[in-house]
């Protein structure tokens, strides 16, 4: 069975959030992301798998080494969803920071 998955149920999992990290900066290969969980190189493999599946990691063959590396593009998708929401909060804590600063100058 060929389940699809999307963006948002990739980055559900904090495991691969924190792999999504991980490769943000630079290219690694699934043992150097590895290394950084307590957890069976099998299970970071269908995390890496998954990621891959849904386009927000991709892999590049340097030789006998594969190296994982971030999508940005897709990576856009999850920043164009949150967004409105990042706008809602800025004008909610601006709104705030104003209350506060009225409330500062009454003292």
């Amino acid at each position: 069975m060929n389940l699809r998955r999307d963006v948002f149920q990739a980055i559900a999992d904090p495991t691969r959030r924190a792999i999504l990290l991980l490769v943000a900066s630079q290219a690694l290969t699934a043992g150097a992301i590895a290394a950084n969980f307590d957890t069976a190189r099998p299970t970071v493999s269908k995390h890496l798998q998954i990621l891959t599946e849904c386009e927000l990691l991709e892999q590049k063959q340097t030789g006998r080494e594969i190296y994982y590396h971030i999508n940005a593009k897709n990576m856009k998708q999850v920043a164009d969803f949150i967004e409105p929401f990042r706008k809602m909060w800025d004008e909610r804590f601006n709104k705030l920071e104003d209350i506060m600063k009225a409330y500062q100058s009454k003292k």
